[in-house]
């Protein structure tokens, strides 16, 4: 009985390795380490201490697909756009800006008069002498007929600008103009600079020059005093600062002479009567 259990501790400590013949295998041992529950395990290693195969893996990502056929030519136009972009840095022309009259876009819809045709009107850019007030009574005049609708006016206004002034009309917001008054405020208030207006002082300053005659020198005043755009004179008083311009062996002449304006002026003062001023010599 001593022997026996010394036996069944030593083969439980694998000390003893019991021989099967039956088995087919003669004198070979069983390796207890290897073959257990039919599973193979080594005894030297603990399953925690199990030392662990460091493979390398390979994330295979898939290929985008195409998004359903609704969003196809979006899908690809995106695709091309980042092609140009990438390879050939250009980038796809993107409509940032579309244009929307300053006016109701009604106006475009109001038919113009019978056999009218648009003329060919005297283009302000803001660059010369040219005022807004000399500007805008010009367009009225050249409109002709249509003058007499609001919305023509406004409509038509654009093709009497050029430059940066054109530039400006272009800009104003959509629906900011609505009557020909707006927009004439607002052609004023932006362009207009008021360096090239005159003032009654200049007119007080015009004088005839000894060779000059009567005629030129009424209309070289006329000029000066369509300048004079905040300055009302009726026809007398204007008259009577072109007297006070004149020669002075003239104004002695017809000093008791009343005009009702430049134009009697003119008419009552005759040139062929008129002698250039010559200085008394001493």
């Amino acid at each position: 009985m001593p022997q026996q259990n010394h036996q069944a501790m030593g083969f439980q400590q694998g000390l003893i390795q019991p021989r099967f013949q039956n088995q087919g295998f003669v004198d070979q041992p069983m390796n207890l380490g290897q073959q257990i529950g039919g599973q193979m395990v080594n005894p030297m290693f603990h399953a925690d201490r199990a030392p662990q195969r460091h493979v390398k893996t390979y994330q295979q990502v898939p290929d985008p697909q195409p998004p359903h056929r609704q969003d196809a030519d979006a899908y690809w136009a995106d695709k091309i756009a980042e092609v140009m972009r990438d390879q050939f840095v250009i980038k796809p022309k993107v409509n940032t800006y579309s244009y929307r009259t300053s006016y109701p876009p009604a106006y475009d819809l109001i038919p113009l008069p019978n056999r009218y045709k648009v003329p060919d009107f005297t283009k302000f850019s803001g660059q010369d002498d040219t005022s807004t007030m000399e500007h805008v009574n010009r367009f009225i005049i050249q409109c002709g007929e249509a003058t007499n609708r609001d919305e023509l006016r406004v409509r038509l206004f654009s093709s009497s600008l050029s430059g940066s002034a054109f530039t400006w009309f272009i800009l104003l917001p959509p629906n900011s103009v609505v009557t020909w008054s707006d927009l004439e405020k607002q052609f004023h208030k932006y362009l207009f600079s008021g360096v090239h207006e005159k003032k009654i002082t200049d007119l007080v300053r015009l004088k005839q020059h000894n060779d000059e005659s009567v005629e030129s020198f009424v209309q070289r005043l006329r000029e000066v005093k369509n300048k004079c755009y905040s300055l009302v004179l009726d026809d007398r008083q204007l008259a009577d600062l072109a007297f006070q311009g004149l020669l002075p062996h003239i104004r002695d002449k017809y000093a008791s002479q009343e005009f009702e304006s430049l134009s009697h002026l003119v008419q009552r003062i005759s040139d062929q009567d008129i002698k250039p001023f010559e200085p008394k010599r001493a």
